[in-house]
């Protein structure tokens, strides 16, 4: 009895560090299995053009606004400076004479069959004055080419792009290399750009470098670091 107990605790003595060396495998295993899993969840360029395209659609498009009906003079209304004339040698308003503060400028068909051709364009009445605004987009950002991801260990990246101005055709009107900005004096074209929205659509393109982050949902997003 004496010596079949002692062969019994050999057995269970022995049973001991062979279950705990395989825990310690299985648990090796599952870790490296977790981040072989991890690293395999890199950022598709696929997924990436569609985060970037989004990041661009989010800043919206660069606009212009002018104003109809009876304008009011104000520090940021002018209805005599340069982008009323450009609309107006455009043909798409008549800008009257002055009454007292007030300027009469009437958009004219042409100017209206244009604008219907721009998707997006919004139009409201302006408060207290006999007029209403037209905000018009003249160009959007664009993706150009494809994306470069570059990985940074378990769910972050950098994303590598470059983007474009992809203009209307009111933005065609307002691009300051064309003929229709460069017909005006140098004072002028630089009030145009710095205010009122002109600038060289088509000029180079810009290169950008967006941080990514996975959430716990496993869905990628600009990281917050």
């Amino acid at each position: 009895m004496f010596e079949q107990e002692i062969a019994m605790e050999k057995r269970q003595s022995s049973v001991v560090p062979l279950l705990l060396i395989v825990g310690l495998i299985i648990a090796i295993v599952g870790v490296a299995a977790y981040y072989v899993v991890q690293n395999k969840k890199v950022l598709s360029t696929e997924d990436a053009a569609r985060l970037v395209t989004s990041s661009l659609n989010a800043q919206g498009p660069a606009t212009m606004e002018f104003r109809v009906g009876k304008v009011a003079t104000s520090i940021d209304e002018r209805p005599h400076d340069p982008n009323y004339r450009l609309l107006e040698k455009a043909g798409f308003i008549k800008v009257g004479k002055d009454t007292g503060r007030t300027t009469d400028v009437v958009l004219t068909p042409k100017g209206e069959a244009f604008l219907k051709d721009i998707p997006g364009v919004s139009k409201s009445k302006t408060p207290n004055e006999n007029s209403e605004t037209y905000v018009v987009p003249l160009a959007d950002r664009k993706i150009v080419g494809t994306p470069k991801v570059n990985m940074h260990g378990i769910g972050r990246a950098t994303v590598e792009f470059t983007w474009a101005w992809q203009t209307t055709p009111m933005g065609e009107l307002f691009d300051a290399a064309g003929p229709q900005v460069k017909s005006f004096n140098t004072w002028e074209r630089g009030t145009l750009i710095n205010k009122y929205g002109a600038k060289f659509y088509h000029g180079d393109t810009t290169r950008v470098a967006m941080n990514y982050s996975r959430n716990d949902q496993g869905v990628w997003q600009i990281a917050s670091e």
